[in-house]
């Protein structure tokens, strides 16, 4: 009922132990709201992902920089605390400058983050292909996650290093850069772009900390299963827009039927039940603390 049960410290710690020990990737769908984190967690993930992107579409603005640090924090934050699994955010670049990236560490720790990541692009972002994406310098990237690892009070919090280079520097650089932001001290490599699980074996290979794959639809790369990338030694996965974009279709093809035949009767199959939704809100433990509370006297006898 309420919040999550689990303290910040402790899901961050579990998500440490789990990423050490799991036999098998831990997998993080991205939830665009609490109620999608709780379905997350209902379906027995292992984790909770927020994605800048999903942030970026819920307030109606491509992803291109536009969300403020406040932005993003408050609504991983009304996130994480839902669920009492751990949730990873993306924190772009950190707002651009080492300074910057070490506030907003200590920002997200406070709203409750398990961890989040950095990347090397310019400051302001521009993702998605077409859109001009450039990457900074390998000192500019390496400053971003010591800032990041020095500010963090909780050591548990994960700092992962996401790093773009593949397109303009080929696999040599990805492998390059990843291994100067594990020098900085980053607990995760997340390589963008990679092209096939042969480049994910290499990049495993050469840093001695867990590496994450994002497995994003209408990319370049193929969606790998679970079993594929256990095997090439990935870590974890997050799946960042998935959720969103069939919530999205689905109510884009919705709003459609009731344009065109005035009535959305046809959809209900398609709908969420009000039970299933109660269920799924634990509305029943709602009506019995008020129920609890209600029957309770000052002399500590109940009715």
């Amino acid at each position: 009922m309420l919040h999550a049960r689990t303290s910040p410290a402790a899901k961050r710690a579990v998500l440490r132990e789990r990423l050490a020990t799991a036999e098998q990737p831990l997998r993080l769908p991205g939830a665009f709201n609490a109620l999608t984190a709780k379905l997350i967690e209902e379906l027995g993930f292992e984790g909770v992902y927020v994605s800048g992107a999903a942030i970026s579409a819920d307030l109606g603005l491509p992803d291109l920089g536009l969300t403020t640090p406040t932005e993003v924090a408050d609504r991983a934050g009304q996130i994480a605390r839902m669920t009492d699994l751990a949730t990873l955010v993306d924190a772009d670049t950190g707002d651009g400058e080492p300074m910057n990236v070490a506030r907003i560490v200590q920002v997200l720790e406070e709203h409750g983050l398990a961890g989040c990541h950095i990347e090397d692009q310019v400051h302001p972002v521009r993702c998605g292909p077409g859109n001009g994406e450039e990457t900074v310098d390998a000192t500019t990237a390496v400053h971003r996650i010591r800032a990041a690892v020095d500010a963090r009070r909780d050591g548990n919090f994960l700092v992962v290093a996401r790093t773009l280079v593949r397109a303009a520097s080929g696999l040599d650089g990805t492998v390059e850069r990843a291994r100067a932001l594990v020098g900085a001290g980053a607990d995760v490599v997340f390589p963008e772009g990679l092209r096939d699980l042969r480049e994910f074996e290499a990049v495993v290979r050469a840093v001695d900390v867990p590496v994450l794959a994002e497995m994003s639809e209408f990319g370049g790369s193929a969606l790998f299963t679970v079993r594929q990338l256990a095997d090439a030694g990935v870590r974890m996965i997050v799946y960042p827009v998935t959720l969103l974009r069939l919530a999205m279709g689905i109510a884009e093809r919705g709003l459609g039927v009731l344009a065109t035949q005035g009535t959305q009767a046809a959809l209900v199959p398609e709908m969420q039940t009000p039970a299933r939704l109660d269920a799924l809100l634990d509305a029943a433990a709602y009506t019995a603390f008020e129920e609890l509370i209600a029957t309770y006297r000052p002399d500590g006898t109940e009715e």
